[in-house]
């Protein structure tokens, strides 16, 4: 694993989401010591309230040593936000700037699954692998790559962003303006997507019920309820699920070669449910697995924590130069 420099007793990360700011304060073993959390601000004024609940959530988990902020979006190696689908009005923010002149100190500022990549990394699932790759699947799909005990972030600092890896040319349109992204068909909007179509057709009949009669209005969590009973329609649902998931593994392994796939996001709460059928797929779907050791894929360990404790442990984590 790769460090940086000698760390202070008390480090403090915070992970802003599209509705929340999520903090934690760590102590020297990296164990979660305190934990705050304030209202994401939204609408087109946000931008400096964000700073002050950043600074604020700071200041109440008792900063006197690093800061880590992980945001969802394209985040540059300086701190900048470039782009963010869930933040209102986001273009070219310094965030890492704009903390430094209200704060001071050590502050790295970086996107959210990256900062989810290096807990896991460091102290969760992926523990003393050097050669892993994290899998956010939630409503859309983002991600890290740890190569050779050292995280990547790529040229412009936006490596991670799989979820737009087409798989489909001719699928439905992303809300990025492409059609067929991988997270269309393996993320949880995705999950919900393939049991809709399933469901018009006629079939899903538990998994309609459970969501008030309307087929339109099916979620994965009607997908999960139902299957948790037993249904087979549900199940099938999420094999075909479990087929999208694993064919970007197997694409991302073809181009990356980890030892370890991550699981990370929201649908790790329907772990028992996912995880047979992606591997399964994935040694179905994987270019000569005979001729390597099959990646090994687990869910992640510190669910909705993860970001923020990542955000904790980035100060300290040096990435690949580029």
């Amino acid at each position: 694993m790769t460090g940086a420099g000698v760390l202070p007793a008390r480090r403090v990360g915070i992970d802003v989401g599209g509705t929340k700011a999520l903090g934690v304060a760590l102590d020297a073993t990296g164990a979660v010591i305190a934990e705050d959390r304030r209202p994401t601000p939204r609408g087109v004024n946000s931008l400096g309230p964000l700073i002050d609940v950043l600074a604020e959530l700071a200041e109440s988990l008792g900063l006197e040593g690093s800061l880590g902020v992980g945001v969802p979006g394209l985040v540059t190696h300086e701190g900048v936000l470039r782009a963010a689908p869930n933040l209102d009005g986001v273009a070219d923010f310094d965030v890492r700037g704009l903390l430094v002149d209200r704060l001071g100190g050590q502050i790295v500022v970086d996107n959210d699954a990256t900062c989810a990549t290096v807990a896991e990394w460091q102290l969760g699932a992926g523990a003393g692998v050097d050669n892993l790759m994290l899998v956010t699947l939630g409503t859309g799909i983002g991600g890290g790559v740890v190569s050779n005990g050292a995280l990547q972030r790529g040229l412009n600092g936006f490596a991670g962003e799989f979820g737009h890896m087409v798989v489909h040319p001719d699928g439905p349109r992303c809300p990025c303006g492409r059609r067929g992204c991988w997270e269309r068909y393996a993320s949880g909007s995705g999950l919900a997507m393939l049991a809709r179509e399933a469901a018009t057709g006629r079939r899903l009949k538990n998994v309609v019920r459970l969501a008030g009669g309307d087929a339109q209005a099916v979620r994965g969590e009607h997908v999960q309820a139902a299957a948790r009973e037993g249904d087979p329609e549900a199940l099938a649902v999420i094999d075909d699920f479990g087929r999208w998931v694993a064919l970007g593994l197997s694409n991302l392994t073809n181009a990356f070669d980890p030892e370890m796939f991550v699981l990370g996001g929201g649908l790790a709460s329907g772990a028992d449910l996912y995880l047979d059928p992606i591997v399964r797929w994935y040694g179905e779907l994987l270019y000569q697995p005979d001729l390597r050791p099959m990646p090994r894929v687990e869910f992640a360990e510190w669910g909705p924590l993860a970001g923020a404790v990542g955000a904790a442990l980035l100060p300290g984590i040096s990435s690949a130069p580029c």
